[in-house]
């Protein structure tokens, strides 16, 4: 196990060199401009030695390579750079939010996974039932839904029609004080509606997986031996059922990812979605650079967990072949 994190860790390195390289590649070729981005309004009537000033300043008058070299050993320093469409310091904007769509993705994750798993497991013990039918012809039906839409149709249904739940942000109106109550009841619809975006999957492989199971001769057996049907259908079904969903885990990041960017943004929720759409609509470079590492270290870590979690379930993996 211990070698494999190490080969893993090791292969990460170059993929965030590659991947914060890529970033500044592309925002090279952007057709917007970082300042007159920056400078707004004031662009409109500055003279072209006062924009060429502001350029130098910004640093956007250098090469792709040499901005993209300062950036990088800057950062191996710590010093991320300062956000030119935020005005501050790149570890402080993303401090301050990255928290924020951690919390959201972990309890859609959370909802994802247990509430997936939960169904797959009734609906494999009675394939073809009413449930199984119902449950998996809402799955695909799910799986076709972007996500923006369906938080577009819980925040008509929730906060409009029934006016239940907060419509978005993080605190209520007018409020000045972030009390947990507070994010709780805010974090409920786009928690939920994340979760139902990611659910799909999840359900799909843990029924096919479970149902499989149910067929295979040690399960069987442990039928004919008078085991009680839960301790049939959890302790030896789940577990072999569960192996394909645990390589789904991985698989699921970056969906995750990207679903929580559009849900953030319907829901106004803090996290790094807004900061993420500024970066790129205003080529923030050192920004756009820095959203992007954590991104990619979550996509590289759940491929590890993944790895991990099918090695401990199923012992005749190894971890070091």
């Amino acid at each position: 196990m211990a070698r494999m994190a190490g080969r893993r860790l090791l292969f990460a390195g170059p993929v965030l060199l590659a991947v914060t390289f890529g970033v500044f590649a592309i925002a090279a070729l952007s057709p917007f401009d970082p300042v007159k981005a920056y400078a707004g309004t004031a662009g409109l009537t500055a003279s072209q030695a006062e924009l060429d000033q502001l350029r130098a300043n910004l640093g956007v008058d250098q090469g792709l390579i040499p901005r993209w070299w300062d950036w990088l050993t800057s950062a191996l320093t710590g010093d991320l750079g300062t956000s030119s469409v935020m005005r501050r310091p790149v570890a402080e904007v993303i401090g301050e939010r990255l928290g924020w769509s951690v919390l959201l993705a972990a309890c859609a994750f959370a909802v994802a996974v247990l509430t997936g798993t939960a169904l797959g497991v009734l609906a494999a013990r009675r394939k073809g039932g009413p449930l199984d039918r119902c449950a998996t012809s809402l799955a695909h039906t799910l799986e076709a839904a972007p996500a923006f839409w369906l938080a577009l149709l819980a925040v008509w249904f929730f906060s409009v029609r029934l006016g239940v739940l907060p419509p978005g942000g993080l605190t209520d109106a007018g409020s000045d004080v972030v009390t947990p109550g507070q994010v709780a009841s805010h974090l409920v619809l786009p928690a939920l509606v994340l979760g139902v975006s990611q659910l799909p999957w999840f359900y799909l492989y843990v029924r096919q997986g479970v149902a499989d199971a149910l067929d295979e001769d040690p399960v069987r057996g442990a039928r004919a031996r008078g085991l009680a049907e839960r301790r049939v259908l959890l302790g030896h079904a789940l577990r072999s059922g569960m192996l394909p969903m645990l390589t789904l885990i991985g698989s699921r990041v970056p969906e995750l990812i990207t679903g929580a960017l559009l849900v953030e943004t319907v829901f106004s929720w803090p996290g790094i979605a807004a900061a993420t759409v500024e970066a790129a609509t205003s080529v923030d470079f050192p920004l756009l650079a820095a959203l992007t590492v954590p991104a990619t270290a979550a996509v590289l870590a759940g491929n590890l967990l993944s790895d991990l979690l099918y090695g401990l379930a199923d012992p005749r993996v190894g971890f070091d072949g």
